[in-house]
């Protein structure tokens, strides 16, 4: 889940998110912005196959070689379009200067400075100079817009002749435990889930959009579809543990008032690292949820210039 913060956060997205969907976290910017920044952190190292998966599959008939990165967070969309175009450039578009200036950070070691740009820009308001790109990736960030009808027309008018635009959305923040976890409450995480559901239906409602059906309001031509399930397994990469005890802190923050005492109780003891039952001492833990994916261009765009439309697809990697 690359997630992305493409204005002032105020919902506690990751991808973004990367990027996910988190309640809200008041306080310090600074701090928001560093406990957002680690969140996408892990996302990125845990779904980094399938991040690079879904850029191996875009459908360009030439290989970009301007990038517009909307919404950057912290870079993992932007890394992995370097690695998959090696003579592309990417200017990359967040709200957080501390988002930023760790892309740049992760370009520095990556070797890859000198072909990243970062743009600080509220999407909502005044765009900035971000020249004709070939390609704009949109992941885990339209649907933090007030407008988002606005920022697609904006890419259209942006896109070069032939371009394409590239639309990537997690179906909802990753659960972690299994469905009849813990033991003393069964389903607890899905119930946290639940008792945030107002709050987002309120605070972002576009979450979970058809972003097909607005793409093509924007005036765009959808060539490609793809849903990826994502079922990445604690045994698989350590970093899960980290990302689900760094994800449901996070979530606490949200729904403190909104659980049973007893449920409540229950999530501390999962958050608790020092606990027997803590979620760093289980071994059954995975980040499990959806990722789908729009390839769109200009419906002025001839049918000379386009490549093959490829059919909507099912994928299922294996972690």
């Amino acid at each position: 889940m690359t997630h992305a913060s493409p204005r002032a956060p105020h919902h506690g997205d990751h991808h973004g998110t990367h990027h996910g969907d988190q309640p809200d976290h008041h306080g310090d910017q600074p701090d928001h912005d560093a406990d957002q920044a680690e969140i996408l952190d892990l996302d990125a190292e845990a779904l980094a196959e399938h991040t690079a998966s879904i850029t191996a599959w875009l459908p360009v008939a030439t290989a970009p070689r301007r990038i517009l990165d909307l919404g950057c967070g912290t870079g993992a969309g932007t890394l992995a379009l370097l690695a998959r175009f090696p003579a592309a450039e990417v200017t990359a578009v967040d709200s957080s200067p501390n988002h930023l200036r760790r892309l740049r950070e992760k370009a520095q070691v990556a070797g890859v400075s000198d072909r990243v740009r970062t743009a600080e820009a509220d999407l909502d308001a005044t765009w900035p100079e971000l020249g004709t790109p070939d390609l704009v990736w949109a992941s885990a960030s339209l649907h933090h817009l007030a407008d988002p009808g606005r920022a697609l027309r904006r890419v259209r008018d942006l896109l070069a002749p032939g371009g394409l635009v590239a639309v990537v959305e997690l179906a909802g923040f990753p659960r972690f435990l299994p469905e009849d976890a813990p033991d003393d409450r069964p389903g607890l995480e899905e119930r946290c889930h639940a008792a945030l559901a107002h709050h987002h239906a309120e605070h972002l409602p576009h979450r979970g959009a058809d972003w097909g059906v607005a793409l093509t309001a924007a005036g765009f031509v959808v060539e490609a579809e793809r849903t990826i399930a994502v079922n990445v397994e604690a045994t698989h990469t350590g970093v899960v543990g980290r990302y689900a005890l760094s994800g449901l802190r996070r979530l606490r923050g949200g729904v403190a008032g909104l659980l049973s005492p007893e449920d409540l109780a229950a999530l501390d003891r999962l958050l608790d690292t020092d606990d027997p039952r803590s979620l760093l001492r289980r071994d059954d833990l995975a980040v499990r949820t959806e990722r789908r994916v729009w390839a769109a261009r200009p419906e002025t765009t001839t049918t000379a210039t386009r490549p093959t439309p490829v059919r909507p697809t099912q994928v299922r990697p294996t972690g």
